[in-house]
């Protein structure tokens, strides 16, 4: 069994702004690398087999800071643990894309939250392999986060809507060749390893708190 911790990005501009991000690569503010120095100071005391990264600067800053603070490698950088790529909506307010496509019209060119799901957990399975035994850092968005949840734990509703805010930190478990959620929001108490909508409207209500990036 391996556990692996998703820990979601400090802030950025865009996000205060709340400016859908997606692949775009705004960078952290000071808010932000504050964010994730706290964050490390959660994930103090325990042993880490490794920090793994999406390529993103707002991500691979958390995870250099992390990491630093931490006294580990530096962080692994993955292309598969990119945002969810969202299209024509990034860039824009909920406002501006409430007019530019409104009731249930689908983001042109948005990625379905199970093509992200699809993408992520074959790369998240091959790390758990790889470090058996272990507790992974992985740090990543808030649309990688959320399609994860709704792959591994559907019916598991009360965190589907719930915000994923900047720099939280999320455990799962990989245990005989799938992936559960162990905590949404974890406060890393002691554990032990061998331990898409299209509808605009519903976006407004629960991915905008998260998936600016």
């Amino acid at each position: 069994m391996s556990l692996l911790y998703l820990v979601r990005h400090g802030e950025t501009d865009w996000n205060r702004q709340r400016r859908i991000q997606g692949r775009s690569d705004v960078p952290l503010n000071d808010t932000g690398r504050a964010q994730a120095r706290s964050t490390a100071q959660v994930l103090a005391g325990r042993e880490w087999g490794g920090i793994y990264s999406s390529p993103l600067s707002r991500a691979l800053e958390t995870a250099e800071i992390i990491a630093t603070e931490l006294g580990m490698a530096s962080p692994i950088a993955l292309d598969s643990l990119t945002e969810r790529d969202y299209g024509d909506a990034e860039g824009s307010t909920d406002a501006e894309l409430s007019i530019r496509y409104p009731g249930q019209v689908p983001v042109e060119g948005r990625e379905s939250r199970s093509d992200v799901a699809d993408r992520v957990l074959p790369v998240l399975t091959e790390l758990a392999r790889r470090h058996e035994g272990e507790s992974l850092l992985v740090v990543s968005h808030g649309g990688v986060i959320r399609s994860l949840l709704l792959a591994v734990a559907p019916g598991d509703g009360k965190h589907h809507d719930e915000p994923i805010t900047n720099g939280s930190v999320h455990s799962f478990r990989h245990a005989e060749g799938s992936l559960e959620l162990v905590q949404f929001d974890d406060p890393l108490e002691e554990q032990t390893v061998g331990d898409g909508s299209g509808d605009i409207e519903e976006q407004n209500a629960v991915e905008r708190r998260d998936t600016q990036g």
